[in-house]
């Protein structure tokens, strides 16, 4: 558990490097964004279709 220092009235925290990376974005957080990339692509296409094309 991440630990408070009192330093010349300072508070720090201090963590271990293994609490520290606990927010670390693993592959889940690619294939999100990866598909909602592709969504949005697929969006802007139908829009484009729909509205813009003569």
């Amino acid at each position: 558990m991440a630990k408070i220092e009192h330093v010349q009235g300072d508070r720090r925290i201090v963590e271990t490097p293994t609490e520290a990376r606990q927010g670390e974005p693993g592959p889940s957080v690619l294939a999100l964004l990866t598909i909602s990339t592709i969504a949005a692509g697929f969006v802007l296409a139908i829009v484009w279709f729909v509205f813009f094309r003569t």
